[in-house]
């Protein structure tokens, strides 16, 4: 038994590096009440967020529009080392009693991951959660704050990290998103 636990954590480490683990099952955190998808959709600018093995560059955003199939066109873009790159993917809403807990993937072969709203005002913020179970024994989980524009209030960030911690979500290692410099694609 321990050389099959010692085998699993081997192969799973170097998956969630620059994760951040925790122990126990993922939290259970509310989510926006009544959402609405369709006010949700648009652009979205990365104002912080837990440290990501795939997102390593500046100037993060994504863009969401609704398909007519009811599916959503996710459209992520970042500069790194100078050049704008981008991923689409797709996502869905997995309950359509509990319309803000989305599904995005970004490749054919992938389940969908974990996407949730846990509060938004459409306008001007929006904080997203995500989390995987790893055996039930530990969990790696990503949280968001999402702005409209670049930058937000500190006041804002600082009610958003309240709203996670209240949720039992650890964001002590959240770090600010680089929206600087974002009109040009050199470092």
């Amino acid at each position: 038994m321990k050389l099959s636990l010692v085998l699993v954590f081997a192969f799973i480490l170097p998956l969630i590096r620059a994760q951040v683990p925790h122990w126990g099952p993922c939290p259970e955190p509310a989510v926006q009440p009544a959402f609405n998808l369709k006010q949700f959709m648009g652009r979205w600018f990365e104002i912080a967020k837990l440290p990501a093995q795939f997102e390593k560059g500046r100037c993060i955003e994504t863009n969401f529009t609704l398909r007519t199939d009811s599916s959503i066109r996710v459209v992520s873009s970042e500069i790194l080392k100078g050049e704008l790159r981008k991923i689409e993917g797709t996502g869905v809403i997995e309950d359509l009693k509990n319309p803000a807990k989305l599904g995005i993937s970004y490749s054919y072969v992938l389940p969908y991951s974990p996407y949730w709203i846990l509060s938004t005002d459409y306008v001007n913020s929006a904080l997203v959660y995500s989390c995987t179970d790893i055996l039930r024994l530990f969990h790696v989980d990503f949280a968001w704050i999402l702005g409209r524009t670049r930058t937000l209030p500190d006041s804002t960030v600082q009610k958003a990290q309240e709203i996670f911690a209240n949720n039992n979500i650890d964001v002590s290692r959240m770090i600010p998103s680089r929206q600087q410099g974002c009109d040009k694609t050199t470092q």
